[in-house]
């Protein structure tokens, strides 16, 4: 019988075709606009971060920060090195959103992305353009069902604005997958992956588990309250918040300090 060392020195791994394999990252983040009058809250926007490919394919579009996997690092080390050689931005976490494997989503050959959302705090950036890519942009978000059952993704910087248009292919174990109709002139299947990031973060919201890490340790229950608002698009009676939330805090004995603002209790996740 043959022992697994005879088997392995034998085997050839060049017999069979292999693709290449990349990593992505749909890097959000919650952007406040200051407000004029300092009795308004400031308004918030979920924003996600692209960067405008300086190399074809599609040269000149924008497209979630990634790249191809290098020998000798896990596909999670891919995607932390690319995002930084490519925005000189470096996540402190990333989670697994899919696998994307249709063989036509890249006109240069067969290549799977692998892709992962991160949530990045408001203080920690300072997004550019690296590497192959010219430049790096926080886009605002909108993704809503429209009348006819199809998804609007707009993304919105400045006077760009990226429209695409998707449908909902399936929805198995809790995650919703989509199709593509129109890409709104974004690179590959990119709309196709934030679709199904926003809607994996649209459904953890719901049960608080993800909004916490769109805030610093200490926080205000009001701006906990924006963060789940902005990401699910709704509005919610404070008091229904905190009695939800309660169960998920810990109040701490320290408050927000700020000329013009009254002193707002801080707290921490439990």
């Amino acid at each position: 019988m043959q022992s697994e060392k005879d088997f392995l020195s034998e085997y050839r791994i060049d017999k069979y075709e292999r693709p290449s394999v990349t990593a992505d990252i749909v890097a959000l983040m919650i952007r406040s606009t200051k407000s004029g009058n300092y009795r308004l809250n400031s308004e918030n926007n979920l924003s996600v971060l692209l960067v405008k490919r300086g190399e074809h394919p599609f040269k000149n579009h924008w497209a979630l920060p990634g790249g191809f996997l290098v020998p000798g690092e896990t596909i999670e080390e891919c995607a932390l090195r690319e995002t930084k050689e490519e925005t000189n931005l470096q996540p402190v976490s990333i989670m697994p959103i899919g696998v994307f494997s249709k063989p036509e989503r890249d006109p240069r050959g067969w290549i799977i992305s692998n892709a992962y959302v991160s949530i990045i705090s408001e203080e920690s950036v300072n997004q550019k353009g690296q590497d192959d890519a010219e430049d790096a942009q926080w886009f605002d978000v909108e993704f809503e069902q429209n009348e006819n059952g199809d998804y609007r993704l707009c993304l919105s910087c400045c006077d760009v604005e990226l429209n695409a248009l998707l449908t909902k292919k399936e929805e198995k174990f809790g995650r919703t997958t989509f199709a593509v109709k129109n890409t709104g002139g974004l690179a590959f299947d990119h709309a196709e992956i934030i679709a199904a990031a926003l809607s994996i973060l649209r459904n953890d919201a719901k049960n608080f588990d993800i909004i916490f890490d769109f805030l610093p340790e200490k926080f205000t229950l009001s701006a906990l309250q924006r963060v789940q608002e902005t990401i699910m698009n709704i509005s919610i009676l404070p008091a229904n918040f905190r009695r939800k939330i309660s169960g998920y805090v810990i109040e701490t004995d320290e408050y927000t300090q700020g000329a013009g603002h009254r002193p707002a209790k801080l707290y921490r996740k439990k």
